[in-house]
């Protein structure tokens, strides 16, 4: 079975997502479970995590609905202010509907005081652990140390690695990426999505050779048992298609047996997410 476990799903708004670039006009749309299922039938997915991309509970509530409307969407990564004195309150809310699994904030590119150094936001993921949500950590490839000491607070919390902290593929810069995430992975309960790749290389130069060192040192740190396949659809589309990313990480699996291919392809995010399949 191939589960996604990383995509997003938004109504297009040119103020909220302003993040959206001009060089990224192919993703400047609406991005529905319906255009999403086509791409799944054409490379034989059949489920995802849809994981928040706005800063508020109204996209949280927008992901549920959606979720709750198209089974293949197994899955939310939700957004709940964890800074919050009243998050305890918002988290045993969410712990009652059943496809919320997990919460993310925009961490990346944000001073590591505002978030992953912050005492209130620390607090609120201490709360996660308490009603068995994960936590998806998304960062920039410089952050990493910051990162380290944020995770390393939480020896019981499971975590994972958004995009292999992002590293810095389009310039080929490595050697710092591998240091931080060869501490990062001693984190027990801290996975790898296998996402974001295409886009963190060279948009319209990237090769199959220029992404293969990353990925093979997060196989070398996090284990199979520990990685999980992620597309971020529809970021991905800004630097090649659907079956381009499918192709790569088919491409890397060869190396292993059926069973570990397994593992990568859904059974890890079925247990990280634990999802009812």
């Amino acid at each position: 079975m191939r589960i996604d476990s990383h995509q997003h799903f938004w109504k297009y708004d040119p103020i909220r997502d302003s993040w959206i670039t001009d060089e990224m006009s192919a993703i400047r749309k609406d991005f529905l479970p319906a255009e999403l299922k086509k791409v799944y039938e054409e490379n034989k997915v059949q489920g995802c995590v849809a994981v928040q991309a706005d800063q508020s509970e109204k996209e949280t509530a927008f992901l549920l609905r959606l979720a709750e409307e198209n089974d293949f969407i197994k899955a939310v990564v939700g957004w709940v202010d964890l800074k919050s004195a009243t998050v305890e309150e918002r988290l045993l809310h969410y712990s009652g509907l059943k496809k919320i699994k997990g919460f993310r904030a925009i961490t990346q590119g944000q001073p590591d005081d505002t978030y992953l150094l912050n005492k209130d936001f620390h607090r609120g993921i201490r709360l996660l652990q308490q009603f068995g949500f994960t936590y998806d950590v998304l960062i920039y490839h410089y952050q990493l140390t910051a990162a380290i000491k944020f995770t390393e607070k939480f020896p019981d919390q499971g975590f994972v690695l958004d995009h292999l902290g992002k590293p810095d593929i389009r310039n080929r810069e490595i050697k710092k990426w591998i240091a931080g995430l060869k501490i990062l992975a001693q984190h027990p309960k801290l996975f790898c999505k296998l996402s974001g790749i295409i886009t963190e290389a060279d948009w319209k130069n990237w090769t199959y050779n220029d992404i293969y060192p990353y990925l093979e040192t997060a196989a070398e740190y996090f284990g199979v048992e520990r990685l999980m396949y992620g597309s971020d659809w529809p970021v991905c589309l800004v630097a090649g298609k659907y079956k381009q990313v499918i192709e790569i990480i088919e491409k890397f699996l060869e190396q292993v047996n059926d069973e570990e291919k397994e593992k990568v392809w859904g059974k890890n995010a079925i247990q990280f997410y634990n999802l009812a399949i």
